[in-house]
């Protein structure tokens, strides 16, 4: 599991949303820092025709520099916008918040499919080995037969049936090599690693088969309220929602600044009498704007702000109910899977038993070979019954947890 969280691309993917939200709050926060713009130009001047008797009367030419230049500064601070700017912030963060869920919750479907992999190879490898010890089993039974077939034993049928059922052993073994392959291919992908790399497991360790405690049902829908990513995504949902709300109804309020501007300028042609010498001038007040507008297009804004939160809270209903749903269809699917090993257990001691009796009652010509491979294959199925049912115990106390919000 350590190397799907370190390298799978899809977490990478998601650490880097994360990333980009949590400098967009970063973003929205210097928006509240006042306007500071440092500015300057140069340029040429026509000539400065003044109509002082009528635009058709003849003008008189006021001398004028025939370049002119300036530099100042323009400062602009926010003092109210209806809280437009710090509730933009408050939005960003709960954005951040709604990524880290997603990334909580693409984190489990990650493990939860990494397991299912490995599981898989888990199986597939106990199946080929099973596979494997049968193959040898049946090649020294045919051998056997066809011995007794050339002392007069046994019948001809026998020995056919006997090599009918090699050639399907060997199509089940070929079957389960390459979903094996399929399997390797699957959890490399899922590790960051190259498909093709050799992956080699131990199938043979069953301790962690061996140590699934299953809680009360009530302990994992508590938990799932609780921590479960995916229900606290629904619930951002639906505060994000709200704010919007709030933001569409600032545009009803006035908006108030502070500002400050002082330009040096050279000529002096903006005030009579104009003149050809450097001059300064600023002005630093207080300004208060209200769109009039906005009182009747604000509206429909609002309204549909209020649509949408109320889409929200019904969406979060019917998330909860499939969360609860699928949190009981997995705690009951993992008692079914613990009855399962159960019996699976049990019809391994039993079927071994009877293949050991009807093995030996054939070769005193007590029973038929057919009762005998029947048996075999029996036996064969239970062996993967039980390997089944281990993994599916298992698989199904990760999907458990996956549900909970806390594997």
């Amino acid at each position: 599991m350590e190397a799907v969280q370190t390298n799978n691309r899809q977490l990478k993917l998601s650490d880097l949303n994360l990333q980009q939200s949590q400098i967009e709050v970063l973003e929205a926060k210097d928006r509240m820092i006042p306007e500071l713009t440092l500015a300057g130009d140069i340029k040429l001047n026509s000539k400065f025709l003044l109509y002082d008797q009528g635009l058709f009367s003849s003008p008189q030419d006021v001398p004028v520099k025939g370049y002119g230049y300036a530099a100042g500064y323009s400062l602009n601070f926010n003092l109210f916008n209806g809280g437009k700017d710090r509730r933009n912030v408050t939005m960003k963060k709960e954005e951040e918040s709604r990524r880290q869920y997603e990334a909580a919750l693409q984190k489990n479907s990650i493990k939860y499919k990494a397991a299912a992999a490995y599981f898989d190879l888990y199986k597939a490898q106990h199946f080929h080995d099973f596979l494997t010890a049968e193959i040898q089993t049946e090649n020294k039974q045919s051998a056997l037969i066809e011995s007794l077939y050339k002392n007069g034993t046994v019948l001809k049928s026998d020995v056919l049936r006997s090599s009918v059922k090699s050639a399907q052993l060997e199509l089940s073994l070929s079957h389960i090599e390459k979903k094996m392959e399929m399997a390797r291919q699957r959890l490399n992908i899922l590790m960051g690693r190259d498909p093709e790399t050799p992956l080699i497991i131990n199938c043979q360790d069953t301790a962690v088969l061996d140590s699934i405690v299953t809680a009360p049902y009530r302990d994992y829908l508590d938990t799932a309220l609780n921590t479960s990513p995916e229900y606290h995504l629904v619930n951002s949902e639906i505060k994000s929602s709200e704010l919007n709300v709030k933001q569409a109804r600032t545009a009803l309020l006035p908006k108030v600044s502070v500002y400050s501007n002082y330009m040096y300028t050279y000529p002096q042609i903006s005030f009579y009498p104009y003149s050809n010498d450097l001059w300064g001038f600023g002005q630093t007040g207080i300004k208060a704007q209200f769109a009039l507008d906005n009182l009747y297009k604000s509206r429909h804004t609002i309204a549909r702000a209020q649509i949408i939160t109320r889409q929200a809270e019904e969406k979060a209903a019917i998330q909860k109910d499939e969360i609860l749903l699928r949190l009981k269809e997995a705690y009951l699917e993992q008692q079914q899977a613990v009855e399962s090993l159960e019996t699976a257990a049990k019809n391994i001691a039993k079927n071994t038993e009877t293949v050991r009796i009807l093995r030996n009652s054939y070769l005193h010509q007590e029973s038929l070979f057919t009762d005998l491979l029947e048996a075999e294959n029996a036996l064969l199925e239970a062996r993967f019954n039980l390997t089944t049912a281990q993994t599916e115990v298992q698989l199904n106390h990760i999907k458990l947890l996956a549900i909970a919000g806390i594997l």
